[in-house]
């Protein structure tokens, strides 16, 4: 992923990082187009472990104005890669969420189902690891956890490891 700021997102596209529910028929109304011969839904959402420890809840935190920037870039490293999707949808829940919700739609129209299943899963992988969405675990003894961060993590071990060696 290439970030060039500011980008801006094409008006056929929709991204969101909202308190509010999810809804899938919204997030497919979105993507839908007469131009799709497909149109590809990922619906991400808590389960009720990690690693076989007992999950409650899901608490997700993001940093709403980078979150945004990066949805953009991936949209726009999707329209570079497959040029043929039409539409695309990127929605992430932050708050307290419970086993079972849904916390992230991901939603790509497009000509060709090969193309928007790779685009789908380029978007939710591409998300997982540069968004500026963070989610802390709650688990059923009591106890809290982050969960890693990806690109964040490294930054923040790179300095950390950068100011060691300046000490």
């Amino acid at each position: 992923m290439n970030l060039t700021f500011p980008i801006r997102p094409k008006a056929e596209d929709s991204f969101a990082i909202t308190l509010a529910p999810l809804s899938i028929e919204e997030i497919y109304t979105k993507a839908d187009n007469t131009a799709n011969g497909a149109v590809v839904v990922m619906s991400g959402m808590l389960r009720n472990q990690t690693d076989g420890k007992a999950v409650v809840a899901l608490e997700y935190q993001a940093y709403e104005p980078m979150a945004l920037e990066i949805l953009y870039q991936i949209a726009a490293d999707i329209r570079c890669r497959w040029t043929d999707v039409n539409r695309i949808v990127i929605y992430h829940r932050v708050g307290l969420l419970k086993i079972g919700e849904v916390s992230a739609l991901v939603a790509v129209g497009c000509s060709h189902r090969t193309e928007g299943f790779a685009a789908c899963q380029y978007i939710i992988d591409t998300l997982k690891h540069n968004a500026a969405i963070w989610k802390k675990e709650h688990w059923q003894d009591g106890s809290i956890s982050w969960v890693s961060i990806g690109a964040c993590e490294q930054e923040c071990l790179r300095v950390s490891s950068d100011n060691k060696l300046l000490g």
